[in-house]
């Protein structure tokens, strides 16, 4: 069963057509479809701020959108923060002596949980099997970042992670110091069989590392096996010497190895669902496939990619065409390129902002 059912947000506007992977398209892409709403949004943004929690599945795209939103504001009134990425680097620093001063002498003024700093730092360093990293200490690494982009909007990326940490989020700009400007949840609603096959077909280059897709984010460059009759990309960086990209381990059980991750995620967002006296705003990353034409434009729908072997002309055809999934009910949809979603996160902030 699909666990969440977002209304369709209509983007069709018809006439010109973008290169949504070029950023002089892109930027005349959004004047066309919310402009104005971007002018609300900058005007508001002139004397106030907002804080924004982005809610969504593992992989369903909340960095991504975030950073496009930031792109077509104004990246210098616009800030993404992924605690994620936050208790990465914080654990990283700590092994560093050149960083690690700065921040134990945050957290040492800042801190304060039932968990002893020392205890609670063991288990940043993942050298403690008991104890699970405390959200006070998450918190107080989250308020580090923020101080470096104080005075700008935010978005949050992976807080709150799960339903002990859901009470911490509905008094976050309190607890953060932050300003009293409106705070608002995002919610993300993305067919596992999209996040399946982003996982499945995920391929790296084993020099320089740049993540590609053999399905949706294909490389210029397609090589073909004939001995094992299997297709593979060619990394695009000149400096790789066209490395042959390869799948990351793990990566062919799909989504079924975050499982776990998808079940907690799915979780928190029907909780705070639920919650009153927090705006919401719902977006979809697909459209079903017989409405399609009449809810976007073709070219805002993700391109798939298969491909064949010209036997006689020792040569890959790519074939492209709209990539199709079918949803939790069955239902056939089209995956939506993420500057399509992200129109109607622009709308729908700009509508939230002036309420």
């Amino acid at each position: 069963m699909k666990d969440f059912n977002f209304p369709l947000y209509n983007s069709k506007r018809g006439g010109d057509k973008f290169a949504l992977n070029d950023p002089v398209e892109r930027e005349k892409y959004f004047k066309l479809k919310v402009g104005a709403e971007i002018e609300k949004i900058r005007d508001y943004l002139q004397n106030n701020s907002f804080v924004g929690f982005l809610l969504g599945k593992k992989n369903s795209g909340k960095g991504t959108y975030s950073k496009l939103f930031s792109e077509a504001v104004g990246p210098e009134r616009i800030a993404h923060i992924s605690v994620g990425d936050i208790v990465r680097d914080a654990s990283q620093a700590i092994k560093d002596e050149a960083l690690k001063k700065e921040l134990l002498n945050h957290l040492e003024k800042n801190y304060r949980g039932f968990m002893p700093l020392e205890e609670a730092l063991n288990a940043l360093l993942g050298r403690s099997t008991s104890n699970l990293l405390p959200t006070e200490l998450i918190l107080t690494l989250v308020e580090r970042e923020i101080l470096k982009v104080r005075g700008k909007a935010l978005f949050i990326d992976g807080f709150p992670r799960n339903l002990d940490q859901v009470s911490y989020s509905l008094y976050f700009r309190h607890l953060m110091g932050y300003r009293d400007d409106p705070d608002f949840f995002v919610f993300i609603d993305v067919p596992e069989a999209i996040i399946d096959e982003r996982m499945k077909y995920r391929v790296v280059c084993p020099v320089c590392r740049t993540p590609r897709n053999l399905k949706v984010l294909r490389t210029k460059e397609i090589g073909y096996s004939e001995s094992k009759k299997e297709f593979f990309l060619i990394c695009d960086n000149q400096s790789c010497g066209k490395s042959r990209m390869v799948p990351k381990e793990g990566d062919e059980l799909g989504i079924e190895a975050i499982r776990d991750r998808i079940e907690i995620d799915n979780a928190v967002m029907k909780t705070l669902l639920g919650l009153n006296g927090v705006p919401k705003i719902l977006l979809r990353n697909s459209v079903p496939a017989d409405s399609a034409r009449e809810t976007v434009d073709d070219y805002e729908i993700t391109p798939a990619y298969r491909y064949e072997w010209d036997n006689q002309g020792k040569k890959v055809r790519v074939i492209e065409e709209p990539w199709a999934v079918r949803d939790e009910e069955g239902v056939l949809v089209n995956s939506l390129l993420p500057e399509a979603v992200v129109v109607s996160l622009i709308s729908q902030v700009a509508k939230t902002l002036s309420s």
